[in-house]
């Protein structure tokens, strides 16, 4: 069902070093020679620092019948030179670090707006249309602005191929941009704990080649009322909507309920009443989801109001219908 809305993409090629995954983005290259720099920088005072001082220890060792003598005298050159060398390094590494940061912090006016919604413990990313997606596509070569928002705790967005993160916070929007420069699959992290299930929090991106491939998948894959059964359609939705996260269809309690063999069924709730899971239950644990918590179970699932449509709602009950 799902394969005809599918999409693979090639595998990233490489490219990385031994500190860091290859650089694909346009950012990415300002990010690695910084990083360079500083690691460069390091690894020689390191090494001249340990190796003056083992010669000092060694040509300087304590030895019998000679005493310390006292110094009455400094050397006014090697000082000004250990002063003055690293502030040149200092002001290099600062400057390199702050045009770096604005352009990372300056989105192009010409680009893709994609928002994203961050939830424990899901992403959803909404296109221009208006579908949403678990997944995050792009195409290649096309500067991408990610408009961002929490609906619970903060949250971090961080894919390491593209040496892009930025913290989400709950009640403001906050932005960050990129252009991937190569097509491919890779992975996108919360970098920000935010509960049980952090390390869970993964997403996909996927770099199409070019504009006309995205736009035929995000033409395919958001057609589902249309090419699907309504019980397929909930399937889907039930997969690309973060619902898999906490319930499964299986029988097994997780975070939330499971979906099989409840609809219909009688459940107690924390409060101790009964309520009969039908159509206007499901509907209202979607949009109201603290309205009445299933005992057992505690009160974290956040609402999808605005982010699923009356359709889309319909579809996911007739899915949870067939789980007999």
């Amino acid at each position: 069902m799902e394969e005809t809305v599918k999409f693979v993409a090639p595998e990233p090629a490489s490219g990385g070093s031994f500190w860091l995954p290859a650089p694909d983005s346009t950012v990415a290259a300002n990010v690695d020679s910084l990083f360079h720099l500083v690691m460069g920088i390091s690894l020689f005072f390191f090494i001249l620092i340990l190796g003056v001082m083992v010669w000092f220890v060694v040509q300087y060792r304590r030895r019998p019948g000679v005493e310390p003598q006292p110094s009455a005298h400094h050397n006014t050159a090697l000082e000004l030179t250990w002063s003055i060398l690293p502030s040149f390094l200092i002001v290099a590494i600062f400057y390199q670090g702050f045009t770096g940061y604005i352009d990372m912090r300056t989105p192009p006016d010409a680009g893709m707006e994609i928002k994203v919604d961050a939830k424990k413990w899901s992403w959803l990313f909404t296109y221009s249309n208006g579908w949403g997606e678990p997944e995050l596509h792009v195409p290649k070569d096309t500067p991408i602005t990610l408009v961002m928002s929490s609906a619970d705790v903060i949250h971090s967005l961080f894919v390491p191929a593209f040496r892009v993160k930025q913290d989400i916070v709950p009640g403001r929007y906050t932005k960050m941009w990129f252009n991937a420069t190569r097509a491919g699959e890779y992975t996108l992290f919360c970098t920000e704990y935010c509960g049980t299930q952090h390390s869970d929090m993964l997403a996909k991106v996927v770099v199409h080649e070019s504009l006309a491939e995205y736009e035929k998948w995000l033409a395919d894959v958001s057609n589902i009322h249309e090419n699907l059964t309504p019980p397929e359609a909930g399937q889907v939705l039930y997969v690309k909507r973060g619902c898999q996260q906490c319930h499964s269809v299986d029988g097994t309690a997780k975070t939330g309920p499971s979906f099989k063999g409840t609809f219909g069924t009688q459940q107690k709730l924390r409060d101790g009443t009964d309520i009969t899971v039908d159509e206007n239950y499901v509907r209202e644990s979607i949009l109201d989801p603290m309205a009445k918590v299933r005992a057992g179970f505690n009160p974290v699932m956040p609402t999808f109001r605005g982010s699923l449509t009356d359709q889309d709602i319909d579809a996911i009950i007739a899915y949870m219908k067939t789980l007999k």
